[in-house]
């Protein structure tokens, strides 16, 4: 190839991590995720905003987002640390649907298991984003 070509030549456009976070495709959680271990920035999905920080309707009093965005960074982070030979690594969280369970004690919490995943930042910076399979 002439010159400095690739074979990805020429690049049409990108989308960086930034973008991403002012679209609100990704959420930064930088500053709880330092509280819970983490020494790099980390984002996390919308998809994984709305399915496990959110607070549904009828939740206030029993929950709030920051403890539950704090859980999952938790274990987002105790997930990491064990597959530090990894770029990526699954976690599983649990989580109860309270409006349901007071209903049926008998019911078990709902698994869901996203993913765990360190790369390149805008600058080439470690990151760390936490999303589902389907938002990779």
């Amino acid at each position: 190839m002439p010159g400095n070509a690739t074979v990805f030549d020429p690049v049409i456009s990108t989308y960086t991590r930034a973008q991403a976070i002012e679209d609100g495709i990704l959420v930064d959680v930088s500053e709880t995720a330092c509280e819970a271990g983490f020494k790099i920035p980390v984002a996390v999905t919308r998809t994984v905003w709305e399915r496990l920080v959110a607070l549904p309707e009828g939740y206030q009093g029993f929950q709030d987002e920051r403890g539950r965005l704090w859980d999952v960074l938790w274990m987002a982070h105790y997930y990491a640390l064990r597959a530090s030979n990894s770029n990526r690594v699954t976690m599983c969280v649990l989580v109860r649907d309270i409006r349901k369970d007071l209903r049926d004690s008998n019911r078990p919490p709902r698994k869901h298991c996203p993913i765990v995943a360190i790369g390149g930042g805008d600058a080439g910076e470690p990151v760390v984003t936490v999303m589902f399979p389907e938002d990779d």
